[in-house]
């Protein structure tokens, strides 16, 4: 059999160890890769060159669908799969929860994950949020084990089967830069929630049309959270059918919009086991994920916070407002397509000393915030170091230091992951001078 793997990131070499006993193998990607030896690579311009003559078509999350289909035509829809798809259809369990939206898919996957394990599942966490579904067959799961997923759009735009339970959290554009149109991106989340059936339970964010829209595909048992019969906040208190969870107060997650992730959680959860002393003791010990809303260490008075996953205004807007403190905050990066006006509106609003831009759209973010009537606006730099420099000329004792940027990372940075990790090194390094 012959195996064409598109792309070669992480989801690609994971694909190429699942797929490698199973027939010729070449890897395809724009770029020069290292790839194992006795494996054919076809790379540069024509990397798509005759995938056509594939028998089966391993296309990476990043590889545009339509970028496959023009260069191979519609009949190779049927040789068409990715690592999820392989995933769902020779999973030993069909015991999987998959969990989408725009912000929040990491974080809510994590706390159900750690919720099943207080209640003694034995469970496994992967997808978008760092291990391809296809890595963790060689886990040997049973029948009777849980496996949690974060699903991006990218994952889902090609996806054809359907988890047991299925969360769709508040959905807002993104990835404009990748999908046709906002319609497209809604579309991709719909497949989650498509193939159900109805032993299965599609669980959205009450508040959000647009998540209820997109779960109402399909013919599973709909309960949304925010709102009976799902988890609520009412009184300081999460609970779920009559039942009292945890207070707010003593969870471990900062910031108000962290609520809806927990009631998502919680919601989630509650269709397995009901169990309120595993998911309180979830609640209170997890803390999050690197790179949200993740404090890094206090420099001259002042609480640093890495928050780099925030690549969406909305997502920095909900940062802003997590901290009452004086802030300052750090925007901009690479362009997705969005407007700044509400982020703008949002600083006006939020106790923001100053915003430090960087990265290409800065000016573009600059614009908004003047139009919005800010002025405290200062350029951060060529590096990270120049940006904490930059910070640490404004920052006070008492203040929140934010890295929310409400953009991509591409212009000065490998990923957000990258911006992160250097944002703590230089905080940290300044930390350790200062000492």
């Amino acid at each position: 059999m012959r195996i064409g793997i598109i792309g070669y990131g992480l989801e690609g070499r994971a694909a190429y160890e699942y797929w490698s006993d199973k027939g010729e193998i070449t890897i395809c990607d724009i770029n020069e890769v290292d790839i194992p030896v006795g494996v054919s690579l076809q790379t540069g311009p024509g990397y798509l060159a005759d995938i056509s003559r594939f028998d089966v078509i391993v296309r990476s999350p990043g590889v545009r669908l339509e970028a496959l289909i023009e260069a191979g035509g519609n009949r190779i829809k049927k040789k068409l799969t990715s690592n999820t798809n392989e995933f769902f259809k020779v999973s030993p369990t069909k015991n999987i929860v998959g969990v989408t939206g725009t912000k929040g898919k990491g974080t809510t996957s994590a706390l159900i994950a750690q919720m099943l394990q207080q209640a003694q599942k034995k469970v496994y966490l992967g997808g978008n949020i760092g291990i391809p579904a296809i890595s963790l067959l060689s886990n040997n799961i049973q029948a009777d084990d849980w496996v949690v997923l974060e699903m991006s759009s990218f994952q889902l735009t090609d996806f054809h089967y359907a988890p047991h339970i299925a969360v769709c959290l508040m959905v807002v554009p993104e990835h404009l830069d990748w999908h046709r149109d906002i319609d497209d991106y809604f579309m991709a989340k719909t497949n989650l929630f498509r193939y159900q059936t109805p032993d299965d339970f599609a669980i959205y964010y009450a508040r959000s049309d647009n998540s209820r829209r997109i779960a109402s595909t399909g013919k599973s048992w709909k309960i949304p959270f925010y709102d009976r019969p799902g988890a609520i906040v009412t009184d300081g208190i999460v609970s779920i059918a009559e039942t009292p969870i945890c207070n707010v107060e003593d969870i471990g997650l900062i910031g108000k919009h962290n609520l809806q992730n927990v009631c998502a959680a919680v919601t989630a959860c509650w269709q397995i086991v009901r169990d309120p002393t595993a998911i309180k003791q979830a609640l209170v010990s997890f803390k999050g994920l690197e790179h949200r809303l993740e404090f890094v260490t206090q420099l001259n008075g002042a609480k640093y916070y890495d928050d780099s996953f925030a690549t969406t205004p909305e997502s920095a807007i909900v940062a802003i407002e997590s901290f009452p403190n004086p802030k300052v905050i750090i925007l901009g990066g690479s362009d997705k397509g969005a407007s700044y006006d509400e982020l703008a509106r949002a600083v006006l609003a939020n106790n923001v000393r100053s915003v430090v831009l960087i990265g290409n759209q800065g000016p573009a973010i600059a614009e908004s915030l003047k139009q919005a009537g800010y002025s405290n606006i200062q350029l951060g730099g060529a590096n990270m170091t120049e940006i904490i420099n930059t910070v640490r000329q404004t920052a006070q004792s008492g203040d929140v230091v934010l890295l929310s940027p409400a953009c991509a990372s591409f212009d000065m940075f490998a990923d957000y992951k990258d911006r992160g990790n250097q944002f703590k090194q230089a905080v940290r390094e300044c930390a350790a001078a200062a000492e």
